[in-house]
């Protein structure tokens, strides 16, 4: 199959809004968890029972990233009120750099009532504990649908500091809901700790420390990644048929040692979400690209349908990759990925997925389609539908299996 003759309109059913999952529920931990594997066995569980279900001596695979306050609320002179949403870091482009810049840097934006900046930077006073900063911002330059801004502060704080006092958590846009105290906690996973994400891994939403714990009582081991969530992730799909989208970059990061892990692995290798899904496919995908010669820092969007893709299996390529690093002396891996994951795709790295409901005609759809078979998502989501699941980013959980 090709995926880029893929229709989308294949991949939509109706979703009332009632069954979209405004808030969390009150215990993380006890949503409800639908069990299916690719034979088309259904099961219903509660999320604490997930420790049970995985499979002896997986290897579980979950993102660490942590959603900073991107949305920042600021005025004009004239009392407009301007939204810029940060999107990816210019200036330094290193995440870490970035944050923790303490004069000034730049960011990629969405601006919101953007007619009514039409020059002139936005000033504001910012408290930051006991002391007071002075934040500017200032269009440096405007895309086809996006701006780079330059933020200056005084006061010597981190960029992350300023954020976190100035700006809010950016929950998605069809909870249709502001922003509450309640998110700033409920929208983090409790494993989150590296800054840079502008949504969400929300399939590790579930997970507490309880639930950890009883995993590692089971004897499985837990590796983490880094994948900053886009606002790429929302983006629909507007074209008729997959191969006309444009997919979204997001960075990666990835130590040597989990790579090596996972190179070694005998047992199978489960993804917490559609993210590390994302991270763990691409790393097949870098070492193939390594081994052709072709790695520039970003998976491209169609390479691993490509006719000259090397096919090698996950062993030989995951070995190239740790090859590469040692020779470039790189202990953790940092690169960018566009892989879109459709029906077509073979799966290489991972084995099985905790994962959330997804929007109709969305690629996240396409991705739970391309694992589960062609035909086999919609029973699921009929499933789902009838026995009163909640859907989407604070809704319930899925379990799929190879």
């Amino acid at each position: 199959m090709n995926p880029q003759n893929i229709l989308i309109e294949n991949y939509d059913y109706p979703l009332p809004d009632e069954r979209i999952a405004k808030h969390p529920l009150k215990e993380r931990d006890r949503c409800k968890l639908l069990v299916a594997d690719r034979a088309g066995a259904m099961s219903q569980h509660i999320f604490t029972e997930l420790p049970d279900l995985l499979p002896q001596g997986a290897i579980l695979i979950y993102n660490n990233t942590r959603v900073i306050n991107a949305r920042l609320r600021l005025r004009k002179e004239s009392g407009a009120q301007i939204e810029i949403f940060c999107l990816e870091p210019i200036a330094p482009a290193d995440y870490a750099q970035n944050f923790a810049a303490t004069e000034s840097c730049s960011w990629n934006c969405l601006v919101g009532n953007s007619k009514r900046w039409k020059s002139g930077p936005l000033v504001t006073e910012v408290r930051v504990g006991d002391a007071t900063s002075v934040l500017t911002a200032e269009r440096i330059a405007v895309n086809d649908n996006s701006s780079d801004i330059r933020f200056t502060w005084t006061g010597g704080h981190s960029f992350a500091e300023i954020i976190q006092a100035v700006g809010e958590i950016p929950i998605p846009p069809y909870l249709n809901r502001s922003t509450e105290p309640d998110d700033s906690v409920d929208y983090q996973t409790v494993y989150s700790h590296i800054d840079g994400s502008v949504a969400a891994p929300t399939a590790g939403l579930h997970f507490t420390d309880a639930v950890l714990s009883d995993i590692d009582r089971h004897g499985i081991r837990r590796c983490e990644v880094t994948l900053h969530v886009g606002a790429g992730t929302f983006k629909p799909v507007k074209s008729d048929s997959i191969g006309e989208h444009d997919m979204h970059s997001e960075f990666i990061s990835v130590s040597r040692e989990t790579i090596a892990a996972l190179a070694a692995a005998e047992g199978p290798v489960i993804a917490v979400g559609t993210t590390s899904v994302r991270t763990l496919e691409s790393l097949y995908q870098i070492g193939c690209l390594i081994s052709q010669d072709l790695w520039t820092g970003e998976v491209p969007q169609w390479y691993p349908y490509a006719e000259s893709h090397p096919g090698l299996t996950v062993k030989e390529s995951l070995t190239r990759l740790l090859e590469y690093m040692a020779s470039e002396d790189i202990d953790v891996l940092t690169a960018s990925t566009r892989i879109i994951i459709a029906p077509g795709y073979e799966y290489k790295i991972v084995d099985g997925m905790v994962t959330n409901f997804h929007q109709p005609r969305s690629t996240l759809l396409l991705l739970v389609s391309a694992f589960l078979g062609e035909d086999r998502w919609r029973p699921v989501y009929d499933y789902a539908l009838a026995h009163d699941f909640r859907f989407l980013s604070y809704g319930d959980a899925c379990l799929f299996l190879k």
